[in-house]
């Protein structure tokens, strides 16, 4: 998927990011035909659901025939977990550049919290939510394959839990603990017209996790 930031007119956030992970082949050009198609598809799978989209409403969304979906996908499935596989590899290398640019493991954690949260409300990478929404639309072998590059994004977060030491012993419990912290705020937090920011509540799930 080639990620869009929350920019107006799809303009890019981490624009730099974004450019090293299309020439990496990490993320696709999305300029390219196929990075046009993986935008579309992430979107009308949010919008619709992926059971309601069609190859059809992809293709009239970008501008080309159904058919000539096939020259680049071998199926709608395909489109699903190539937009899965993305996001999570722009979410991954987001994450680790903002740990990277913090010393202290507290601080780290709360880079963690951050990125996660922009993710889960789409400010940062579109398309997050259709990780959970989406999972069971995936083939068992397309699911072995998101959850193999999902571990890589996991395994940021065991290491600075590692590397705090709490707040259990278990560093992969107490990623699960604040996952779920995490992803439930989806359900209940609206940053529009509160006084509390996705900063402000970042600094709120940390002091439950990693109290000074």
């Amino acid at each position: 998927m080639a990620v869009r930031g929350a920019g107006q007119d799809g303009v890019y956030e981490d624009r730099t990011l974004i450019d090293q992970l299309v020439a990496d082949g990490e993320l696709s050009d999305p300029a390219s035909t196929r990075g046009r198609l993986l935008n579309c598809g992430a979107r009308l799978f949010q919008q619709k659901g992926f059971a309601r989209t069609t190859v059809r409403d992809i293709g009239a969304e970008v501008g080309i025939l159904s058919g000539s979906i096939f020259h680049h996908f071998s199926s709608k499935e395909e489109i699903l977990r190539c937009v899965m596989e993305e996001v999570i590899r722009f979410a991954r290398a987001r994450m680790a550049a903002a740990v990277a640019a913090e010393e202290d493991p507290r601080d780290q954690l709360r880079a963690c919290i951050r990125c996660e949260l922009e993710a889960v409300h789409g400010h940062s990478v579109p398309g997050f939510s259709i990780l959970v929404l989406e999972w069971r639309s995936l083939s068992s072998e397309s699911q072995a394959s998101v959850l193999r590059l999902r571990d890589s994004y996991e395994q940021i977060w065991r290491e600075v839990f590692t590397r705090l030491g709490r707040p259990l012993d278990d560093p992969a419990l107490s990623r699960r603990l604040i996952q779920g912290a995490i992803a439930h705020t989806h359900n209940w937090f609206r940053p529009e017209g509160k006084t509390l920011s996705l900063e402000g509540l970042s600094g709120q799930i940390l002091a439950v996790f990693a109290p000074e």
